[in-house]
């Protein structure tokens, strides 16, 4: 069954990115996910008040003015918490993973493998690196802190934050909102027709690893206003990148997924076992069909992962060109 027009598929090979409205249904898709992130701030907040690092667990506030609140109070962000991949270094066997069935069943949804399939084919690996992101207000923010699952992502390819292992395979990037995204909360933005250019130059910054600002031609980034329900399809060398969270009171919420054939890199091969065959329409028993099987999936990564010291990233100071 194909998802998309020749019409879609045209465009999204020649800008590099498309979005997709009324994908989703927000209340039977979306709102399952939101209740299991719910349960999962109320148990950072009732651990947070069993230390006494927050007066209250603020059970009466809604999602948003909530993990606001709880970030000011103890100082700390807590986007790993949420997270369905591990984090870059310093992995312990307490670092947090949340692989809930409902975030599983949003990875595996039928209608979202048949719009995979239009683009990578039938034989489609979940990639380990996607990520669920709490896009916090400045005010909500620690001074001098800085978290890619947080805060401003910079300018980007997805190829060029993982490693070479993955320059030739073909990853879907899938992203969309949970909550609303507007230019004030911090929508993503986009570099049309950039994926025509090879991987490009990137170095640590202050907000992660990035494209340099001289190499970024500013004026013609299209910034992609979006509504729960609609997602975002972008190549793997699609140049983006978020604006700030300028709100008061606003945590954006979304969530961006990646998928490609089996059998090519993923990009960070120490996650590999933690990836899956999402859809094979050659060997369908290769399918991983439960919440369960997946996190055993990453708890065995994660264990692996104690004390490595590995980089997971190809771009340092001083190295490959960065200053």
């Amino acid at each position: 069954m194909h998802y998309l027009t020749p019409g879609q598929k045209e465009r999204f090979d020649e800008e590099g990115y498309l979005v997709v409205e009324n994908f989703w249904d927000v209340e039977r898709d979306i709102a399952p996910v939101l209740r299991e992130y719910e349960d999962v701030l109320d148990g950072i907040a009732k651990r947070l008040r069993a230390n006494g690092e927050i007066r209250t667990t603020y059970s009466d506030l809604p999602f948003s003015d909530r993990i606001i609140q709880i970030c000011i109070e103890s100082g700390k962000m807590f986007g790993q918490d949420f997270d369905f991949s591990l984090p870059h270094a310093g992995i312990t066997n307490e670092t947090p993973i949340h692989t809930g069935p409902a975030v599983f069943r949003m990875l595996t949804h039928p209608r979202m493998l048949d719009l995979v399939e239009d683009i990578v084919g039938p034989e489609i690996f979940s990639n380990p690196v996607q990520h669920v992101r709490m896009k916090l207000p400045a005010r909500a923010i620690p001074k001098g802190s800085t978290s890619y699952l947080s805060t401003r992502v910079p300018w980007h390819q997805d190829n060029g934050v993982i490693m070479p292992d993955a320059d030739d395979a073909t990853i879907l990037t899938v992203w969309f909102p949970l909550s609303e995204a507007t230019i004030e909360n911090g929508c993503l933005q986009v570099m049309p027709r950039s994926h025509h250019n090879g991987i490009m130059q990137h170095c640590p910054t202050d907000d992660g690893i990035g494209i340099p600002d001289t190499l970024v031609e500013q004026r013609k980034a299209v910034p992609l206003p979006m509504k729960p329900g609609s997602i975002l399809l972008m190549t793997q060398r699609t140049m983006h990148g978020s604006l700030d969270n300028t709100s008061e009171d606003d945590v954006r919420i979304s969530m961006d997924l990646r998928y490609q054939p089996v059998g090519q890199g993923c990009g960070r091969p120490a996650f590999e076992p933690a990836g899956f065959i999402a859809r094979s329409r050659s060997n369908p028993a290769a399918e991983t069909r439960s919440a369960e099987e997946w996190t055993k999936k990453w708890h065995a990564v994660r264990q692996s992962l104690v004390g490595d010291d590995r980089v997971y990233y190809r771009w340092h100071k001083g190295v490959n060109g960065c200053a």
